[in-house]
C-alpha cells in the first residue's frame, strides 16, 4: 500500500520539470520494452472513425461546452441549500453559528423552502460560467500547447494547466457576476427579494448595470485561483492514479473504470479548491450583500479569523462538487463519443535526446 502512495505523494501537481522527467526517464528504462501501440499525446486524437468530431474542432469545442453547463448548473443548483447556509455563515455568523445551526434557524424562520432561495440565479449563472470555464479551458489548453511545442508542452504541462484555466475563468466570472450578485442578495438579505424577477430589476434600480459587476474582481480573486487548483490538479492527479495506483492501463480499462478514477481525483482536487479560494469566497458574499463597501474594506473588516468562517462546509461543498463536475463532463464526452486524450506520455523525440530509446 505504501509503496503506491509514496510515490503518488512525491507526484504533487507542482513538482519540477527536470525532477519529474528524471523520473520518468528512470520508469522507462526500468520497465521491459512494449509493443507500438498508437497513443495520443497531449494535443492529439485517434482514428477519427472512433470519434464523432476531430479533437480540436469547432463541434468538438461546442460539445465540451454543453458538457460544462451540465456539469456546473446542475451540481451548483443541486446543493443550493448547504451554499445558502454557508453564505448566511459568512454574512451573519453571529446568527447562524454552524452548518446545522444554520440550517435549523432558516428552516424555522423560512421553512423548507427557504433553502431553495436563489436556485434560479444559480442555475443560470453557473450554467453560463461552465459554458466558458470548461470551453475556454479545451480551446487555451490546445492553443498554448501549440505556441509551446510538444516537447515543452510535456515538460512544462502543469504551467500549461494553470494558464490553460486561468484565462478560461477570466471570462468565465465576467458571465457568472451578475447572477452570483442577484443570489447572494436573495439568500443573505431577508426581504429584499424572493425570486430572480424581483432581484433583478430592485439592484438595477438601487445601483444601476455596478450592482451586477461590483464583485467581478472579488470573484476573479476566487474563482482563479480556484480552477487554477481544480484543473492542474485534477489533470496530475489523474496521471499520478494511472501511473502509480490503477494496475493496468487506461486503455485497458473500461469506461466505467475510467470515470472512477475522474470522481477520485475530482474530489482530491476539490478539496484543495475549497482551500484556495475560500477567503475571497468569504469577501464576495459580504460584498454583494452590502452597497458602498469595497473589497479592502471587507476584508480588513473581517480579518483573517473571519475569511475562513464556513470553511468546513464549503470543503463538503466544493469536494463534492468538483468530483461531480468532473465525473458529469467525462461522462458527457464519452456519451457524445468526444475525443478524451489518455495521461500524457514524453514525446518519441525527447526520449530520443535523453537516449531513452535506441
Amino acid at each position: 500500500m505504501f509503496s503506491s502512495i509514496a510515490p503518488l505523494a512525491r507526484l504533487n501537481p507542482f513538482y519540477a520539470p527536470h525532477f519529474q522527467l528524471v523520473q520518468d526517464g528512470v520508469r522507462k528504462r526500468a520497465e521491459p520494452a512494449e509493443a507500438p501501440t498508437a497513443r495520443r499525446g497531449l494535443a492529439a486524437a485517434s482514428a477519427a472513425e472512433e470519434y464523432s468530431c476531430e479533437y480540436g474542432s469547432l463541434k468538438f469545442y461546442a460539445l465540451c461546452g454543453v458538457g460544462g453547463v451540465l456539469s456546473c448548473g446542475l451540481t451548483h443548483t443541486a446543493v443550493v441549500p448547504l451554499d445558502l447556509v454557508k453564505c448566511r455563515m459568512q454574512v451573519d455568523p453571529q446568527k447562524y453559528k454552524s452548518i446545522f445551526n444554520g440550517f435549523s434557524v432558516t428552516v424555522k424562520e423560512d421553512g423548507v423552502r427557504g433553502l431553495a432561495k436563489g436556485w434560479a440565479p444559480t442555475f443560470i449563472g453557473y450554467s453560463m460560467q461552465g459554458l466558458c470555464k470548461f470551453g475556454f479551458y479545451e480551446v487555451f489548453k490546445i492553443l498554448y500547447g501549440n505556441m509551446l511545442g510538444e516537447e515543452n508542452a510535456y515538460l512544462w504541462r502543469t504551467s500549461l494547466y494553470l494558464a490553460a484555466s486561468a484565462s478560461a475563468e477570466f471570462f468565465a466570472d465576467i458571465a457568472l457576476a451578475p447572477m452570483e450578485a442577484a443570489k447572494v442578495r436573495i439568500q443573505t438579505q431577508p426581504g429584499y427579494a424572493n425570486t430572480l424577477r424581483q432581484a433583478v430589476p430592485k439592484m438595477f434600480g438601487e445601483e444601476g448595470v455596478w450592482a451586477f459587476y461590483k464583485g467581478v474582481a472579488p470573484l476573479w480573486m476566487r474563482q482563479i485561483p480556484y480552477t487554477m487548483m481544480k484543473f492542474a490538479c485534477f489533470e496530475r492527479t489523474v496521471e499520478a492514479l494511472y501511473k502509480y495506483v490503477v494496475p493496468k492501463p487506461r486503455s485497458e480499462c473500461t469506461k466505467g473504470e475510467q470515470l472512477v478514477v475522474t470522481f477520485i481525483a475530482g474530489y482530491i482536487a476539490g478539496v484543495f479548491c475549497a482551500i484556495v479560494s475560500h477567503p475571497a469566497d468569504s469577501v464576495v458574499s459580504v460584498l454583494n450583500k452590502e452597497k458602498g463597501s469595497s473589497a479592502s474594506q471587507v476584508l480588513m473588516r473581517l480579518g483573517f479569523k473571519g475569511v475562513w468562517k464556513g470553511l468546513f462546509a464549503r470543503i463538503i461543498m466544493i469536494g463534492t462538487l468538483t468530483a461531480l463536475q468532473w465525473f458529469i463532463y467525462d461522462s458527457v464526452k464519452v456519451y457524445f463519443k468526444l475525443p478524451r486524450p489518455p495521461p500524457p506520455e514524453m514525446p518519441e523525440s525527447l526520449k530520443k535526446k535523453l537516449g531513452l530509446t535506441e
